[in-house]
């Protein structure tokens, strides 16, 4: 019993850890000059992924490799169907053109990436798949790519900056810390309960890490994109999750298999698979009915996909 409240402990330390430890940072960014778009686009798009980041190195560690290939496909699958569809329920979610045709098209991409490199035994007729070191190096050059066109879209965008009451410097190193070590500890208590379930279920590694796990460590995009809505901030509702859908494959998965090599299930292609396919979705949507939106009906749309897909996945074991 004391392993599942550890589970649901970690989960809760986690995300709070993740939350202290952005607030300490964009703390010290805006200390160093960094506008707020840059601080959104790299300081909070980096701490909502780094749930699923600190989970991966874990489970790498711990040799539960289907946790951390599981986790990154069931968030990015989560993320657009999900949370988007939650988002576009509570307020239509307004896309601009560039996030239409360059990030959307990326996200795409990384998934695409991904089935690439990590199908050895399909492409090079390999003994096994694996997502291998240097396969991480090529995740992390993509990444590179994207930081490189983040930076050119802040230089040539107007910024205009918010006044914001400011951490003292003490505090903010504090805050950081402390997220620190709750990402390090509801991380490993989260892992060793979802291999602890797994087994005494009946249930695979992959399993828990494509639906609890990827669902437990998708709350901050969650809660980010649906006060989002809320507020009616279109550009943070869909900027977080294709944002977050690009960190998690080519920074965390390409982080992941340089620490250690991820072998593949050739399962996992299904779920590449539906990746793909929300991201296609998610692209069409945007020309079909209400140009460059996505409407109410759509969301609930994303939410009936996404519920087909947990009982497919219940059914797949």
């Amino acid at each position: 019993m004391l392993i599942y409240i550890l589970f649901v402990i970690g989960f809760v330390i986690l995300i709070k850890g993740a939350d202290m430890l952005v607030d300490g940072s964009a703390s010290i960014a805006r200390r160093l000059g960094m506008s707020q778009i840059m601080i959104g686009l790299t300081v909070v798009a980096f701490g909502t992924s780094l749930p699923e980041m600190i989970v991966n190195i874990i489970a790498s560690f711990e040799g539960s490799t289907d946790i951390a290939i599981g986790n990154i496909l069931g968030s990015n699958v989560a993320n657009i169907l999900l949370i988007l569809g939650v988002s576009a329920i509570i307020y239509p979610i307004t896309i601009k053109k560039n996030t239409t045709y360059r990030e959307i098209p990326f996200s795409l991409l990384a998934a695409i990436v991904l089935g690439v490199l990590a199908n050895d035994v399909l492409i090079d007729y390999a003994g096994a798949s694996i997502l291998s070191t240097s396969d991480g190096i090529i995740l992390l050059a993509f990444f590179t790519i994207f930081m490189y066109y983040v930076a050119s879209i802040t230089k040539s965008e107007e910024v205009s900056e918010a006044v914001e009451e400011e951490m003292t410097l003490p505090r903010s190193v504090v805050f950081i810390l402390i997220g620190i070590v709750g990402l390090a500890v509801g991380g490993k208590w989260i892992v060793e309960g979802a291999v602890d379930i797994s087994m005494k279920v009946g249930l695979s590694e992959g399993f828990v890490g494509l639906t609890i796990v990827a669902i437990g460590t998708s709350l901050p995009e969650l809660a980010t994109s649906a006060m989002a809505a809320m507020k009616k901030k279109s550009d943070i509702a869909i900027g977080n999750v294709v944002g977050s859908n690009i960190f998690n494959i080519f920074w965390v998965l390409g982080i992941s298999s340089i620490i250690k090599p991820l072998p593949f299930n050739t399962t996992s292609n299904e779920d590449i698979g539906m990746v793909i396919l929300s991201s296609v979705l998610l692209f069409g949507f945007l020309f079909i009915g209400k140009r460059q939106e996505i409407q109410r009906w759509q969301g609930v749309m994303f939410l009936i996909m996404y519920g087909l897909y947990m009982v497919y996945l219940f059914q797949r074991g």
